[in-house]
């Protein structure tokens, strides 16, 4: 089911969390906060929206790490049901991909409901001080033709760098419906 975030949804204080990768390494809010802001990507390994974005969001990741602000992928969906998912595929999803920043499993889907996250991919741009200033896409390329693309996400993180806040102006990001239990 096709579903669009709730763009510019901003303002709130980014509830903790500890979420583990698929090795079993811990990560958490507090070790990811600070400097010039972090960038959640709740994604997934099957949906052909994140498939469509994942070489840019690869290559903007490392932009945005580049330049201090740091980035972590989450996998909300229940993995039982759609098993492309599950931990050792995301492995090799992250690997296939070269992804440069943590993919953690939200197994209880309790990181994904205490953010409001609805589809994969969405987006979420927080300051240093775990504040959401951005909550909309990465792009504003069409489905398999990136040319021409605005990089919306990387300058809105960049601004929060800066400035502390996110641009007024903020597109949804649509993709499939998080798989709940």
């Amino acid at each position: 089911m096709l579903l669009e975030t709730p763009a510019g949804d901003v303002g709130w204080q980014a509830k903790p969390f500890a979420l583990s990768d698929p090795d079993g390494n811990e990560v958490s809010l507090a070790d990811q906060l600070g400097g010039d802001g972090l960038l959640i990507a709740f994604i997934c390994n099957h949906c052909p929206y994140v498939k469509a974005v994942i070489s840019r969001l690869v290559t903007d990741a490392r932009t945005l790490q580049a330049e201090g602000v740091n980035v972590l992928a989450i996998m909300p969906n229940d993995y039982q049901r759609y098993p492309a998912d599950a931990p050792d595929r995301m492995r090799e999803f992250a690997d296939q991909h070269g992804f440069s920043f943590p993919y953690l499993i939200d197994e209880d889907q309790s990181v994904a409901r205490a953010y409001g996250a609805v589809c994969t991919p969405d987006f979420f741009g927080l300051s240093g001080d775990g504040v959401l200033h951005y909550r909309g896409r990465l792009d504003d390329a069409r489905m398999g033709d990136p040319t021409g693309r605005d990089d919306e996400l990387v300058k809105a993180m960049r601004l929060i760098a800066q400035t502390g806040t996110g641009p007024r102006e903020q597109h949804a990001s649509m993709g499939c419906s998080i798989k709940w239990r």
